[in-house]
């Protein structure tokens, strides 16, 4: 099995923690308080992962570069907007069905990494993420009738348009980062990635500080004092964006966010078991169609 394989689905299930996490956080600090803990707590530890690289395990610091620094900004900033925009669609759609419409994510990665980076597919990996995205589409109409009335409804709702335009962004985040990590040309996938996570990490904190200090003070506030949960999402969220970051340097974003659909598993069964949502038959059926374009993903 190819490395890239299992960092990618302990990132997933990391990913459906920290989500899981910040739900939680969104009632007492609201959108921007609950996104900016995954960054204010996660960047010492990003830090902290860099300098064991380097002391302990011999790995020496990359050159940083204007390159990087562009890319690393660009992805930072995507992230922010795009956790921001699904942050804000738990409060329209239950867990399970708000984190479905952002798994658009895959088909949109794909296009960008085209563009930007010249990245191809091959018919067999197409097909895959397709029916992985017709999984996730059954899953956002799993509660009305089938109809095309309603397959319009569900794609061009406000609920349905923050989830893909929060899917895009992740895209561009993804992109820019594994452009970020390449531009390195450093001594390894692993130091590269830490590196990038780290940089980037840094930068998203100040930049929210920043914010949240002009906008509304009391905010900062309650981020401090809720910090023994914030501290989790931010572990949370740190230990998983080191796993997608090295994954994404090893393999192609596409590849790595479609494998990364299997979050949704996991997205079901915190919702059941953690939230007590009730799941259909449709949710389970597009949940096993995402499965199957894993599978179908892996094995092209």
């Amino acid at each position: 099995m190819e490395l890239w394989i299992p960092i990618t689905i302990a990132a997933a299930f990391l990913q459906n923690l920290r989500s899981a996490l910040q739900k939680h956080l969104q009632g007492s600090l609201g959108t921007r308080g609950a996104s900016f803990v995954r960054f204010g707590y996660g960047f010492p530890i990003a830090i902290l992962y860099v300098l064991c690289l380097h002391h302990i395990a011999g790995y020496p610091f990359p050159a940083l570069n204007w390159t990087f620094a562009l890319w690393a900004v660009i992805g930072g900033l995507a992230q922010i907007f795009a956790t921001m925009m699904l942050v804000h669609l738990f409060s329209l759609r239950n867990f399970a069905v708000g984190t479905a419409y952002s798994k658009t994510e895959p088909v949109q990665a794909a296009i960008f990494g085209f563009i930007l980076l010249g990245e191809k597919l091959t018919p067999g990996s197409v097909a895959a993420i397709i029916v992985g995205v017709i999984g996730v589409m059954t899953i956002s109409m799993a509660r009305m009738p089938l109809s095309w009335r309603n397959m319009l409804v569900a794609l061009t709702s406000r609920t349905a348009l923050i989830g893909i335009a929060s899917g895009a962004v992740f895209g561009i985040s993804a992109v820019s980062y594994r452009s970020a990590s390449l531009s390195l040309g450093g001594p390894g996938p692993v130091m590269e990635a830490a590196v990038t996570l780290a940089c980037v990490t840094t930068f998203q904190t100040a930049f929210m500080l920043v914010w949240m200090f002009w906008k509304d003070k009391r905010e900062i506030v309650q981020v401090v004092l809720s910090w023994r949960s914030s501290s989790l999402v931010g572990l949370a969220g740190v230990v998983g964006s080191a796993g997608w970051f090295t994954a994404m340097t090893l393999q192609q974003v596409a590849y790595v966010r479609a494998l990364g659909q299997i979050e949704l598993v996991f997205t079901f069964m915190a919702s059941y078991f953690l939230f007590h949502e009730r799941v259909n038959r449709m949710e389970v059926f597009g949940c096993l169609l995402i499965v199957g374009g894993i599978l179908g993903l892996l094995f092209s």
